[in-house]
């Protein structure tokens, strides 16, 4: 690590745990925060865990226009920390956002976005059917919640809604989470599988607000992605993978509930 003539951190690597913090707690690590509280005040209720529900995208508003303006704003906004860390690491040369891992590298082809979305559907084959068998398994065990992925009145609208935020949990998370963060972390001297490591956990730790199982599901999914990243250096994989599965968790879910409304909906009221 550098380090100033006293052995101090230099200037450089100072701004940047700063610059840090601030996105950190702009974004997931606020998130994190609060989950670790939610979660804290779910396990000291009297209601067992397996017996409450964790609402990821609900109505905002009761009348449906406003709801629609309201779940638009939260897209555009959601998406703001993103801007923030593209911003930081623009580059003047293309690829311009190299350091993200996103964009053409010299001398590949035009056609590079078309095997990074097939890279991108091969890992959400591979963490799919894996995921839901082992949310069922942790709900049945009693260290989850019940995850209610959508719960908005059904409009015109409500489906491209859902694909939207699934868009800006992908883009957000997968930018921010991994490739900033790999960037940063690397420049402060961390060791690549540290980094791997403090990624998974981050995703881990703002997914415990669905319980135990939320939280280890996604530090198995983080350690995944995380190297990934570390082997290939491309976000766009990431996104796609976790936009699928966020696509079929938000917008299926209705459909699963009808199915087989035992294993994944609501708990009942008391």
């Amino acid at each position: 690590m550098q380090t100033g003539d006293r052995g101090f951190p230099s200037a450089s690597h100072v701004r940047l745990r700063w610059e840090l913090g601030i996105v950190l707690a702009l974004s997931f690590g606020a998130s994190g925060v609060y989950a670790i509280v939610q979660i804290i005040e779910r396990v000291t209720r009297d209601t067992a865990l397996s017996d409450q529900a964790a609402t990821i995208n609900r109505t905002l508003a009761e009348r449906p226009l406003f709801d629609l303006i309201y779940q638009l704003l939260g897209f555009a906004f959601g998406l703001a920390p993103v801007a923030l860390v593209c911003f930081l690491l623009w580059r003047s040369s293309r690829p311009h956002l190299g350091a993200l891992g996103w964009g053409r590298i010299p001398g590949a082809s035009r056609f590079w976005w078309g095997r990074e979305t097939g890279g991108g559907l091969l890992l959400a084959l591979i963490i799919g059917a894996p995921g839901i068998l082992f949310y069922l398994f942790a709900k049945e065990i009693g260290i989850n919640t019940t995850v209610v992925p959508a719960a908005i009145d059904a409009y015109w609208w409500t489906v491209p809604v859902l694909i939207l935020q699934a868009l800006r949990a992908a883009v957000g998370e997968e930018v921010i989470v991994v490739a900033y963060l790999f960037d940063r972390l690397r420049k402060l001297g961390f060791r690549p599988w540290a980094v791997v490591g403090l990624s998974a956990i981050l995703r881990g730790s703002y997914h415990l607000y669905q319980g135990f199982g939320g939280f280890i599901g996604n530090v198995v999914m983080g350690v995944l992605f995380g190297w990934c990243y570390h082997r290939f250096g491309r976000v766009l994989p990431l996104v796609v993978a976790h936009w699928i599965l966020d696509i079929v968790s938000f917008v299926g879910y209705a459909f699963a509930v009808a199915w087989w409304p035992e294993l994944f909906g609501p708990p009942a009221p008391e």
